[in-house]
């Protein structure tokens, strides 16, 4: 063989051999290293190098939070009633070695551990205590599993009931139980409903009562306020008419003064004055014995009056 063909082949096996032994672990990777076979390290992110034939990479670990769901388990509570239920587990691994040398397969012991954690809570409750108290049994189940995993290199961060399925019979009763709840609140609320509208229409037909008699009682101050007007302006025409009267009087009296009548003036006003107040009303008048001269005289000047107009 030609002396170069076998330096070509040596340097291929050598570059083989060294690419072989550079490895680069990813972000949220890590690598268990055994050294004829025992453990030798944990590698994390970055490049690294092994001994050939020496270093074996045993176990590739994902650091990240990761998620398994497991199938319904059979499960009975206190009561007797027995239902199934199906759990999810958040777990991340946080120690590599343990991981790899803590339990063969991490993930059906988690599975086991699960449900005989979840069989054991719940025999201790109720058909109605299981149903109400998802976040007890979780945070239960979690601390539980927590403590449980951790030799193991995981930790258990939340534990989810994805779903409670109890038995036909009892899905038939819980279901009739609860038309029955949402008939009663329905009829609740329609009555409720009418006592409302009763109550809101009693004080509409009280709010209106008061409103009427609100406004009858301001029409009736406004009419006594106008009687009561009337009758002032009423009252002050009369005064006023009283004093104009009493104030022609006083007027004709200070005339007459001023006039110096004498006696038989006088004596004639009166008579006129008691013709006025007859008005061919009085059937009776009894005048003085002057007066009467007077109209004795008054009748003589009427009689030689109409002498001078026969002539």
């Amino acid at each position: 063989m030609d002396p170069f063909v076998t330096l070509v082949i040596l340097l291929v096996i050598v570059l083989v051999i060294a690419s072989s032994c550079i490895k680069i672990v990813p972000q949220a990777q890590a690598f268990v290293i055994e050294r004829l076979g025992g453990y030798q390290a944990t590698w994390g992110v970055g490049i690294h190098l092994k001994l050939p034939i020496i270093d074996n990479i045993a176990k590739r670990v994902i650091l990240k939070e990761q998620v398994v769901d497991f199938a319904p388990q059979p499960v009975i509570t206190k009561d007797n009633v027995t239902m199934r239920i199906d759990t999810v587990v958040f777990y991340q691994i946080t120690d590599p070695k343990l991981f790899a040398y803590g339990v063969e397969n991490p993930i059906m012991a988690i599975e086991n551990l699960t449900a005989t954690t979840l069989r054991n809570i719940i025999g201790d409750l109720e058909l109605d205590e299981t149903l109400t108290s998802r976040e007890t049994i979780n945070t239960k189940m979690r601390a539980s599993l927590d403590v449980a995993t951790d030799p193991w290199g995981i930790k258990v961060n939340r534990v989810e009931l994805k779903n409670i399925i109890p038995p036909a019979a009892i899905q038939d009763a819980m279901e009739k139980q609860m038309k029955a709840e949402r008939e009663r609140r329905e009829a609740i609320l329609i009555a409720e409903g009418e006592k409302k509208s009763t109550v809101l229409v009693a004080e509409g037909k009280k709010e209106s009562a008061i409103l009427e008699a609100e406004a009858e009682k301001e029409a009736a101050i406004l009419r006594a306020e106008a009687k009561k007007e009337a009758m002032i302006r009423e009252a002050e025409g009369q005064a006023e008419a009283i004093l104009k009267v009493q104030q022609a009087n006083a007027e004709g009296i200070r005339f007459l003064n001023e006039a110096n009548p004498n006696g038989q003036v006088i004596q004639l006003k009166s008579l006129e004055a008691f013709a006025k107040a007859a008005d061919g009303k009085a059937t009776k008048i009894i005048i003085p014995s002057e007066i009467q001269g007077m109209a004795g005289l008054v009748k003589s000047l009427a009689e030689v009056g109409a002498k001078d107009d026969a002539k």
